[in-house]
């Protein structure tokens, strides 16, 4: 049975908690979008809508970033796809919107949706880390868009404090997200098959190398030398 966790069942976007604060969408056409995602800044077209993004904080960037290292690392080192980070472009369909996740994982089997600008289609893996000012849109928005345009995976990272969790969405048979809950801690991808993750790493983000190794199913004689070659290294400072 699919299960989907909403913000809200009576608020409409942008009545959340300072959401008011932030920089409200302005119309505009998808030329237009184009036009300034040139400028380095993440924003995204949706509705006939320019959204600015507030730039993320330290955490968020840093949740981010770990997760996508650990991602690239076993995409690379088992050769089964690309991994890419915001700010990059996923028209997920002709004359649909255009977002710009902070994680997607492209499979080798569908490399040929990327092109030099953007990933024309659905990503297999799209991860999204909740800011402030995104709680609507990543929580509502996004599941209901990348539900309908086909994204296997939906990652929900929420650092947000009291509101901390992780959720996982893998599409069913019927193209609808089915919350899949993690295992005595342990979440398994199916978008990325092999790849597997402690929910607590996102948290506390240990040594991505050693990390990776242990998701990888090195021996443990080999993580023992590389945990050992590392302590060596931090003493030789």
């Amino acid at each position: 049975m699919s299960e989907r966790v909403l913000t809200s069942n009576s608020r409409p976007p942008g009545d959340w908690a300072g959401e008011s604060d932030f920089p409200q969408p302005q119309p505009a056409s998808y030329e237009e979008y184009l036009s300034l995602s040139a400028e380095g800044r993440l924003i995204e077209w949706a509705n006939g809508h320019i959204i600015y993004h507030m730039p993320p904080t330290t955490l968020h960037q840093l949740i981010a970033d770990y997760l996508g290292l650990l991602l690239n690392l076993f995409a690379e080192f088992f050769n089964q796809g690309r991994v890419i980070s915001a700010a990059f472009e996923m028209k997920c369909r002709p004359g649909g919107p255009s977002r710009e996740p902070d994680l997607i994982y492209v499979s080798n089997a569908h490399l040929g949706r990327l092109d030099d600008q953007r990933l024309n289609g659905p990503a297999d893996l799209a991860v999204e880390v909740v800011s402030e000012d995104s709680v609507t849109r990543d929580y509502d928005e996004k599941y209901v868009e990348y539900e309908e345009c086909g994204v296997s995976e939906y990652w929900l990272i929420d650092p947000r404090p009291r509101r901390q969790r992780a959720l996982f969405y893998q599409l069913d048979e019927n193209g609808k997200y089915d919350l899949v809950k993690p295992i005595e801690g342990v979440y398994r991808s199916r978008a990325a098959q092999g790849f597997w993750l402690k929910v607590d790493w996102i948290w506390q983000r240990p040594d991505p190398q050693l990390t990776f190794a242990e998701i990888a199913g090195f021996p443990r004689e080999v993580v023992a030398f590389l945990k050992a070659q590392k302590q060596r290294g931090l003493e030789q400072r």
